[in-house]
Formats: structure tokens, sequence, C-alpha cells
């Protein structure tokens, strides 16, 4: 029986090593191009905090019937019936309707 190889910790040497990560030593490859970003395009949020103070307003009140119209709608509703529940709930509001709700 043939006892196990000794195992090497490390890069492997001589022949059967190519390089390092990505530095593999060879002859220069043909044909490959690399490209790169300009650095006007790389910086994606120049102007935005200008460009929302100017056209953000027109934004939001273009959406204002969306969301502001429910919402003063729920508000409404919500306000109601918290002070109807405080009547009720009060002493001339049990002196009114005997203890029970219409």
């Amino acid at each position: 029986m043939r006892p196990t190889q000794i195992v090497q910790s490390g890069m492997p040497t001589g022949d059967k090593y190519m390089g390092w990560w990505g530095s593999m030593g060879g002859p220069k490859q043909k044909g490959v191009y690399q490209y790169s970003i300009s650095p006007f395009q790389q910086n994606a949020m120049a102007g935005a905090l200008r460009n929302y103070v100017f056209y953000g307003y027109k934004r939001i009140l273009q959406q204002a019937p969306y969301f502001a119209i429910p919402f003063a709608l729920g508000y409404g509703i919500y306000s109601w019936g918290r002070s109807r529940n405080e009547f009720l709930n009060s002493k001339e509001g049990h002196r009114l309707h005997g203890g029970e709700e219409e």
C-alpha cells in the first residue's frame, strides 16, 4: 500500500504555476477590448437636488389628488369617529342615550 501524497499549502510551483489572479504569464491575447465609463456618466445623481427644487413641486402637485383627497377623507372619518366615541363615553353621552349606542 502506498502512503498518501504530501499536501502542500499555497500556490503550486514549478511548471504548473501560471501566475496569480489575472496575471497568467502567457502570451498576450489578441482581440480583447476593454471599455470604461466616462466620468460624466458615473455621477448619476449630479444635479438631482437642484432639479427637484425646480421641478419636484410640479410633480407633487400633479399627484396630489391621488394622495391628498383620500388622506383628508380618511383623517376626517378618523377624527369624527374619535370625537363620537369620546362623546358616547362621557357623562352627557350616557345621559342622552341611556348607556346604549344608537
